[in-house]
This record gives structure tokens, C-alpha cells and sequence, in this order.
């Protein structure tokens, strides 16, 4: 006796899942699986490093003890120093750099880029409320010094500094590479978000109020919110039928540079 069986979407012709997600031809599916997994890379040695906080793990804690003792040595002895460092830490701090990040979006949004502003300020805020959650699961206590050369209120991992200088680093570089051309501004345009990022993190180690592990932890995350907030900005564009972009050459929205209120 024999049975007849509906045929499956795989025999009547159309793709398996797995096929789509891979599929050059369907670029939304791909663009979509390649989004994920790079967040996910991302995350990943965010997720180790926590880990290791939470767990108090030996090897990390005499790097971070014998990093901090040896800058916290050489701010005492170089006051000059601390001055640059503190004044740095203020002017690039969450507040200020939140204030920059809301200024150009207000910008986007007079320019008629609703789509790009949103994605701006979705970054900053999704960053900006994942570092105290994440500070309060994880509970870290920050460096303990006999003479320390600044202060801090709060739980030390991730640093909030290095978190929000990532995020905004990250959203004014997408947002104003198109306007950079192929020359010496776009080169300027990413030593300056690499500055802003890298310096505000040594800052804080430099003062005394964060472990290395936290600032690096701060980079990480910040790293993954904005691959995660681009890759699904890239994926709408492709869903919408604009063209392809390459976020760290083009930026996110390139059109806008040229068609105010294209994105």
C-alpha cells in the first residue's frame, strides 16, 4: 500500500532556512545571519571577561592590581599629569558626550533623516542602559588606594567612560563618514574617534578609578551595541531596496550627505 506525501517547501522548489540565511541571492537572510554572528563574536569575549570578573580569577587580578600600583605610582609623582588626565575624563564624560551624541541628532532630524537619527539615538541609549544594569549584576567594587589622586561613586565594571566614549565614537564616525571624502578628513575623522575612544578609557585607569579589565570591558560592549544597532540599520536598508553599504568606508546612510531626508 502506498502513501502519498505532501511534498516539503524544500521539494516544491522553495529554499530551506538554512539556505535563505546563506543564500548571496537573498541578501536580507544573509546580511541578517552575518549581523548576528558578528554581534555575537562581539559579545562573546564580553561575556569571558565578566566571567572572569565575577569568578575573581587570580591572573586577572594581579594584572589589573600590578597595571593600577604602577600608573597610580606614576600619578603621584607627576601631578601635570593628573591634571590632563582629570580634565580629560570630565570633558569626555557620559553627560557631555550624550549631550554631543542628541545634538546631532536633532541635527539628522532637521535634515529629515528620521530613519538615521533614530538609529543614533538608539544606540546611545541602548549603551547607555546596558553599563549601570550591567554594573549592578556584576557588583565590582573599585580600586582601593591609600592616596588616591581622584574619586568615583558606584560599582567600576564596565567603566561607564570608556562604554559611552565607544558609543559615541562609534555613532559620529558612521554618521559623518560620508561627508569625508576618500582623503586625509577620513583618516582624521577615525584617529579622532580612536582618540576619543582609547584615551578616555586610559583616563580612567590613570586616575585610579578603574581595573583595566572594566575600561576593556566598557570597549567591548560598546563595540557590540554599535555592530548590533548597524548591522540592523544595513539590514533595513537592504530590506528597503537602497544600495549595499560598507558602515566602516561608506558610513550608514551615504545618501544623506548628497539627499537630506534619503535615510
Amino acid at each position: 500500500m502506498s502513501t502519498h506525501r505532501p511534498p516539503t517547501l524544500a521539494s516544491a522548489g522553495q529554499p530551506s532556512w538554512r539556505h535563505r540565511r546563506l543564500d548571496p541571492d537573498h541578501s536580507l537572510g544573509l546580511r541578517l545571519t552575518l549581523a548576528a554572528t558578528a554581534a555575537f563574536l562581539v559579545l562573546v569575549p564580553f561575556a569571558l571577561l565578566a566571567l572572569l570578573v565575577l569568578g575573581a580569577w587570580a591572573p586577572l587580578h594581579r594584572l589589573d592590581g600590578a597595571v593600577t600600583d604602577a600608573l597610580h605610582g606614576y600619578a603621584l609623582d607627576h601631578p601635570a599629569w593628573v591634571t590632563v588626565m582629570r580634565i580629560w575624563s570630565e570633558v569626555f564624560a557620559p553627560m557631555p558626550l550624550r549631550a554631543v551624541a542628541l545634538l546631532v541628532v536633532i541635527w539628522l532630524l532637521r535634515r529629515g533623516a528620521r530613519r538615521l537619527a533614530l538609529w543614533a539615538a538608539t544606540t546611545m541609549v541602548v549603551g547607555g542602559l546596558f553599563g549601570p544594569l550591567l554594573k549592578l549584576l556584576v557588583g565590582r567594587d573599585r580600586p582601593e588606594l591609600l592616596d588616591p589622586v581622584a574619586r568615583a561613586a558606584g560599582y567600576s565594571f564596565p567603566s561607564g567612560h570608556a562604554l559611552n566614549a565607544t558609543l559615541a565614537a562609534g555613532v559620529l564616525l558612521l554618521v559623518f563618514l560620508p561627508y569625508t571624502g576618500r582623503g586625509a578628513a577620513r583618516v582624521a575623522l577615525w584617529v579622532a574617534a580612536v582618540l576619543l575612544t582609547v584615551v578616555t578609557g586610559l583616563s580612567r585607569i590613570a586616575l585610579g578609578v578603574h581595573f583595566t579589565s572594566d575600561v576593556l570591558g566598557g570597549w567591548l560592549l560598546g563595540v557590540a551595541v554599535v555592530a548590533a544597532t548597524t548591522a540592523a540599520f544595513t539590514s533595513w536598508r537592504a530590506h528597503t531596496g537602497l544600495r549595499p553599504v560598507r558602515p566602516a568606508r561608506d558610513g550608514v546612510a551615504p545618501e544623506v550627505e548628497r539627499h537630506p531626508g534619503a535615510a
